[in-house]
């Protein structure tokens, strides 16, 4: 039961905080969504989640994620957090909803690709490092505009927002001003209306910092440790 007890605490603290998000006006959405991230947690605490309410799984690997889908059978949306290799793309495709991950040109064209042999049009997100942190993946807040209107021209992409990882902060205040300037990038991309495109989600916001992500104008955060505890390695 402490998973749905976790659930049910995140999600009053998600409305609170997009109440607070919306009163200074950065509603960009009319409500937050939750990915719950089921990295090295079972399918049983996965169908637990499910149960109390969890409509969408966000995954770090590909093979994690089919090992899942496989063992659940259940009617959820997949998205993909993690770094994507080129080599996995035609894997990716055919399993996820949503890849959060897209990083560059050569990324977008493999995924358009993938998508376009199996007659499908995948949603993305493009990944930014906005701190400029050496140890993680994404592009620079400058390159956001070019590799978005690159993305607009592939016929079976759809790009539909932005999502960052911030530094990890034991006081999430130090966070904010990352998530303040993830917010004027995503709505310069939104008010850009490229064509073929559908900018409407900003993933920002994980277990220690997604109330703090709220209030700066994330609409989609990624939640693992909140919901499921501390991961079994």
């Amino acid at each position: 039961m402490f998973i749905a007890d976790n659930l049910a605490q995140i999600i009053e603290n998600i409305n609170i905080s997009a109440n607070k998000a919306s009163y200074i006006g950065k509603n960009i959405s009319d409500s937050v969504k939750l990915v719950a991230v089921t990295k090295n947690h079972s399918v049983l605490a996965v169908r637990e989640a499910i149960a109390a309410g969890v409509m969408a799984i966000g995954e770090n690997r590909i093979q994690e994620a089919i090992d899942k889908a496989q063992g659940l059978n259940a009617c959820v949306e997949w998205q993909l957090i993690g770094h994507l290799q080129t080599n996995k793309v035609r894997q990716a495709v055919s399993l996820f909803d949503m890849i959060q991950s897209v990083e560059s040109e050569r990324l977008a064209i493999e995924i358009d690709r993938a998508a376009g042999k199996i007659g499908k049009r995948q949603d993305i997100l493009m990944q930014i490092n906005v701190a400029n942190e050496d140890t993680k993946f994404g592009i620079s807040a400058r390159e956001v505009m070019s590799l978005g209107r690159f993305i607009s021209n592939l016929e079976h992409v759809r790009l539909c927002g932005l999502m960052t990882v911030a530094p990890f902060y034991e006081n999430t205040e130090f966070a904010r001003p990352i998530f303040r300037e993830m917010y004027q990038l995503f709505m310069e991309l939104r008010d850009a209306n490229l064509v073929n495109t559908k900018v409407e989600w900003l993933s920002m916001g994980m277990t220690n910092d997604y109330i703090v992500a709220i209030e700066e104008g994330s609409n989609l955060v990624r939640i693992g440790t909140g919901i499921f505890g501390q991961r079994q390695y």
